[in-house]
This record gives C-alpha cells, structure tokens and sequence, in this order.
C-alpha cells in the first residue's frame, strides 16, 4: 500500500467530537435499563459489576521501503462478573443487548447466594488523567504513511552503514462503562498511541540491531511535531541508530558473577517482572509468593523504595479508574527496604481485609479483572550517577533490555541485555554483546548498594502479560548498583 491509498479508517465510520463516545456502547440497550439488569442478575452476589466496552484500534507497520500492513479493528462487548466468597462466575459476549446480558446472567446461578453484607462500592472521582478524544481520527491516513516513509529516509541518511529500517504506528481508543447492582456507575475514555523504530546496521559482514519506542496515553500530536528537528520520531531514529552502530563493536560478554550497574528508566522493567509481580494480591493471598506474609519484615537494601502508581498524567500504564471503577492511585509497596503491602483488586482486597488500590485490570471485556501493575519503579536515592560508575572495578553497565524469561512466583529471572558493557577501574571499555542477567528479584534486592538520584519512567512502551492477558504498562528506575548478579556470557 501506498501512500496515496484511500484512507480505510473510513469504513469504519466516523467517531467526531460531537459524538458521545458512551452512545457506541448503548445501540440496543438503554443505559437504565443495562443498570436494572445489573441490579437484578448480581443482587444476590458479594461483588461484581458489568463491564462494557466499545475499542477501536489501528496499526501500520512500514518495513522494507514500503508500508507492509495497515490494519484497522472495531469491537465491543460486554463481560459480567459475580462474585461470592471465593468463587466467580464469568461470562462475556460481543453483544451488548438486554438479551445477550440476561443470557450471560444464567452463568451466575452456580454461585451461593453472597453472605458478606456491607460491601462498599469503589470511591466516585471526576478525575480525567488523559483527553477522551480518539487519536485514530485526527490524523489523515496520508500523513501517518508520510512519516513513517519520513522515518526510512532519513534513518538511511544518517549513516552508510544502516541497512534496514522498520518502523511501526499503533493506536487504539476504548470506551468503558462499569455498573454495579448498587448502582454504582464509572466510566472511562482511554487513547493510547506508539511509535517503534527498528534499525539494523552492517559493516564488515556483521549485522547489529538498534530500537527506539515511545508511547502514552495522547494523541499523534505528541509524535508529529512539526519541528522536525526536536521531534519524538527524529530522537527515535538518533536512538536507534545509536545503538545499532554500538553494537556493532561490541565483543563477546563475558561470564560469571560480577558488579553490575543497572541504568536509569526501562532497565526498570527487571524490577517489574522479578519483583512486582510478586507484590499482586492475588499472590500473596493464596501464599505462592515470595514476599507472602512478610509485611513489615526488611526485604530490600535500606533506600530502596518501590511504588505503584497508575495516576499519573498521560503515562501508558495509567487509568483514571481501573476496570472496576476504583480510582488509581500511589502505592507504596516497598519503604526504605520494608515491605508495607501488595496491589490489590477489590476481590483479593476483601478476602486479605485491606482497602483496593486500584490495580484491578483486564485485558478486554473478554477477561475477568485481576491484580496487575500500572507504573511501577524504584524512587530515586541520593548518590550521583558517575560516582556509582566509579565504584565497579570489574563488572557490567547495562542500559537496555529485550526478552527474558521470569518465575513469577519465586521472581527467578534471565533477562537478556540489547546494550551493555564492560566496566573496568570505573571506566566503560567497550560495548558488549550477548550478556544476560541471571538472578532472583528477593535477593537482587538485598544486593543494591547504590541507588542514584536520576529516577526515570520508561518511553511508554510496556506490555505486562499475566494469566493469558496483556496490558499496557510502566517502569523505571534510577541507576542502579547491585554488588552481585550471575552473567550469563559468551566470552
């Protein structure tokens, strides 16, 4: 496809600013009438509520000189939950009609009728985190296929030993109603955007890669700035290219336990998979993490402090209400090395006796909530960035992550370094290739001895996965000196 194709979006018909984004979800049912089917089919449960969601979602993907694929979705749908004691009953439909709901109400008849009385609906707020506007319309089709053909050309240029570039565009725009038999109603307008660069490098029969992502919960504005020089997307390609001609000089990694100093910003999602899943209450209620019952014990090195936090402005992993309608907000998971508590959805948080933290999330209206992470990271400490790097002797400096494999419940992990290298008397040598760190997230912890004063959330790129679904997600840290952390190497 070309850039002068006629733009598909246009099937899909028009989501304008006149239009009341909450009128998709109500087409064959009206929105009291939804409210007194909830009211009637969950009455007699402890918890629950009717989920309905609308999403639409785009995604343009220009590799090889040319866009490859642009693909455009719609769907909507419901999930209803009950929940007695324990136990839940779940069913979901992508229909969202008074008949398709009372058919999916006949799933909650194997449920003991609730016996827990007082159950308190989640706290009302106002508070809007990010634009209700959809960022599929805004931006012609035209213009998206220019920038990323911008994007090719000018990663080309900057180097003769670029020899391919990908780069890929992704937007989605959900419409959420939550209402609950107490009627209790919550509602929530979500965009997300992306923008991801891929860069590899040749020189000498040896080929190197680079990447760059951003992302948030805006609009393409952020990322079609019209000063191309301070632009998202040409800081991107810098990054990319960056890294792939790093690479390209990079030499074996060496093996064994050593020093490793942990960068600022996305390292911290070794954090959010070795030790923040371990910090979900679900978890921890049925006692298969490592941190189950430990509250108050000492678990981390003193100045470690590590926080959930899904209210802040426009970051990909936030929400104005979570997907119960409990409103996001600050959580401290871990003080100055203590642990003083878990993310919580209302479920666990009823059966543990401790108020919900909103981390209640699922991935559509097709999964039952459960307790996820929003933004989670490591608080900044007092000690400078350089002084740190002087400290390792003999060790690692490593800056960015690609895939690992994580042991959610023990926190055991092996993550592989894209950007590393070797430290020696302080001094940064040369870049290495094939590094990965091998460890577990409790005893990583205890092994900090420097925390820096440069805390940094991650571009907006995140994906959580967990029980079959994935979110959207934050990290970060500041940098990080941990005295000791196996390297799986091939030097």
């Amino acid at each position: 496809m070309k850039g002068d194709v006629a733009d598909p979006s246009a099937y899909l018909g028009p989501m304008t600013s006149d239009t009341d984004p909450h009128a998709l979800l109500y087409r064959q049912i009206d929105p009291d009438g939804a409210l007194r089917l909830t009211s009637d089919l969950l009455g007699k449960c402890d918890d629950g509520e009717l989920y309905l969601q609308f999403s639409a979602s785009e995604a343009f993907a220009f590799d090889d000189g040319r866009l490859k694929t642009a693909d455009y979705s719609r769907d909507s749908g419901f999930g209803l939950r009950g929940v007695s004691g324990e136990t839940t009953g779940f069913a979901h439909a992508n229909e969202i009609s008074h008949k398709a709901i009372a058919r999916a109400g006949e799933t909650l008849q194997v449920l003991d009728p609730g016996r827990q009385t007082g159950i308190v609906p989640p706290e009302r707020t106002n508070r809007h985190l990010y634009t209700d506007l959809c960022p599929l319309d805004l931006v012609p089709f035209a213009e998206k296929v220019a920038l990323l053909e911008k994007i090719d050309a000018v990663a080309r240029a900057k180097d003769p030993r670029v020899a391919q570039v990908s780069a890929s565009l992704l937007a989605s725009w959900s419409v959420v109603d939550i209402l609950r038999p107490d009627g209790f109603t919550a509602r929530d307008i979500r965009p997300l955007v992306r923008l991801n660069i891929g860069i590899v490098a040749e020189a000498n029969g040896r080929r190197e890669s680079g990447s760059f992502g951003i992302g948030g919960r805006y609009l393409y504005d952020r990322l079609f700035d019209a000063k191309d020089d301070g632009a998202q997307w040409m800081r991107g390609i810098d990054e990319a290219v960056r890294q792939a001609l790093v690479n390209l000089e990079s030499v074996a990694a060496p093996a064994g336990e050593t020093t490793v100093l942990l960068g600022p910003g996305w390292p911290g999602v070794l954090l959010h998979e070795a030790v923040g899943h371990g910090l979900e209450g679900d978890f921890n209620r049925k006692g298969t993490s490592a941190f189950s019952g430990r509250i108050g014990e000492r678990v981390a090195a003193p100045g470690v402090t590590v926080v959930d936090d899904g209210s802040i402005a426009e970051r990909r992993g936030s929400l104005s209400i979570d997907d119960e309608g409990t409103p996001t907000r600050e959580t401290v998971l871990i003080e100055d090395g203590i642990l003083k508590g878990y993310m919580q959805d209302r479920l666990n948080a009823r059966l543990m006796r401790v108020e919900p933290t909103g981390n209640g999330r699922r991935q559509s209206y097709e999964h039952a909530p459960m307790p996820r992470m929003t933004n989670t990271f490591m608080r900044s400490g007092e000690d400078d960035p350089a002084e740190l790097l002087s400290r390792v002797k003999d060790g690692i400096y490593a800056t960015s992550f690609g895939g690992g494999q994580v042991d959610i419940v023990s926190g055991k992990f092996v993550f592989a370094c894209t950007e590393a290298y070797k430290v020696e008397n302080g001094k940064i040598v040369a870049p290495i290739k094939g590094a990965t760190l091998i460890g577990d997230g409790p005893s990583v912890l205890t092994r900090v001895s420097g925390i820096g004063d440069d805390m940094t959330l991650d571009e907006g790129v995140g994906i959580c996965g967990k029980g079959g679904q994935s979110v959207p997600a934050g990290v970060g840290q500041p940098t990080l000196l941990i005295d000791r952390l196996t390297v799986g190497g091939t030097g």
